[in-house]
C-alpha cells in the first residue's frame, strides 16, 4: 500500500511549551489510524499542522507526497478536516449548510447535486434537515459535520475527536459511517482520547502522551505485547 501521510520528527513550540517533541508515523492508504492519547497529549496540534492550518518548528510531514508546508494548496485539494469544536451556519438549514459546502468542491450542477445527495444521506436527519441548525441538537449538529466532511469523497478525511460528547447511539452511528468510507477508500486519520472506542474503530493507533509517541500497532498487537485487556490499560502500562 503507498503512503498517505508521512511524518519525521515533528517539532511544535508555542512560545515556552513544546507541544511536540519530535514525533514519527505513517499512515497508509485506506487505513483508519488513531491518535490516542489524554488532553493536551498533542493530538489535535498534530492534526492541525497536517491538515496546513499551523507550520511545524522542525521536523516534516508529507500528505500524497505533498510538503504541508511547501504546498499547502496540493494538500488542501486531498484532505477533508473536522475539528473537534466546528460548527455550521446557524442561520440555515442542514440542507442549505451542505448545499453551500458541496458547491465549493462541486464543477457543474450535476456534481452539486451528486454530493448534496450524498451528503443528505450520511447527515440521516429526516424531515429536520430544513430546519435551521440553530435548533438542533448537538448529536444532530455533529451528524451534520461529519456529513459535511466526507461528503466529497475526500482521500484524506481529518477528524478531532469525532464523537466527543455524543451518546452511545449517535457515538455508534458516526462509528460506523467512518468505517463504512474508509471501506470505500478514504483514509482515515482521527484523535480521540476515548481509548476503549477507538480501539474497535482504528485499524492501527497511535499511543501519544505530552508530545512523543509511546507506541504505534494494532490493537491486538498492543494487547498482547502488554498483556493487556484492553487499549486503556495498554496506555497506563507505556506511560509509566
Amino acid at each position: 500500500m503507498s503512503k498517505v501521510i508521512e511524518v519525521k520528527n515533528l517539532v511544535k513550540d508555542y512560545e515556552n511549551f513544546r507541544a511536540l517533541k519530535g514525533i514519527s508515523f505513517e499512515v497508509e492508504e485506506g487505513e483508519i489510524f488513531g491518535l490516542i492519547g489524554p488532553n493536551a497529549a498533542g493530538k489535535t496540534t498534530t492534526l492541525r499542522i497536517i491538515a496546513t492550518l499551523i507550520q511545524p518548528t522542525n521536523g516534516e510531514a508529507k500528505v500524497f507526497n505533498y510538503n504541508v508546508v511547501k504546498d499547502p494548496e496540493k494538500v488542501r485539494e486531498k484532505i477533508s478536516y473536522l475539528p473537534e469544536e466546528a460548527g455550521a451556519y446557524k442561520n440555515l438549514s442542514g440542507k442549505e449548510y451542505l448545499d453551500f459546502i458541496a458547491r465549493f468542491y462541486a464543477k457543474d450542477k450535476n456534481e452539486i447535486k451528486e454530493i448534496l445527495t450524498r451528503g443528505l444521506e450520511l447527515a440521516k436527519l429526516g424531515e429536520k434537515i430544513t430546519n435551521k441548525v440553530s435548533t438542533y441538537s448537538k448529536g444532530m449538529t455533529r451528524r451534520l459535520l461529519i456529513a459535511r466532511a466526507l461528503m466529497a469523497k475526500p482521500k484524506l478525511a481529518i477528524l478531532d475527536e469525532p464523537t466527543s460528547g455524543l451518546d452511545v447511539i449517535i457515538s455508534r452511528e458516526i462509528r460506523e459511517i467512518i468505517k463504512n468510507f474508509a471501506q470505500q477508500g478514504t483514509t482515515v486519520l482521527l484523535s480521540s482520547h476515548n481509548m476503549l472506542e477507538v480501539e474497535f474503530l482504528c485499524d492501527r493507533i497511535a499511543l501519544i502522551d505530552k508530545g512523543e509517541i509511546k507506541e504505534i500497532g494494532t490493537p491486538e498487537q498492543l494487547k498482547e505485547e502488554y498483556n493487556a485487556k484492553n487499549i486503556e490499560d495498554v496506555f497506563i502500562k507505556a506511560v509509566k
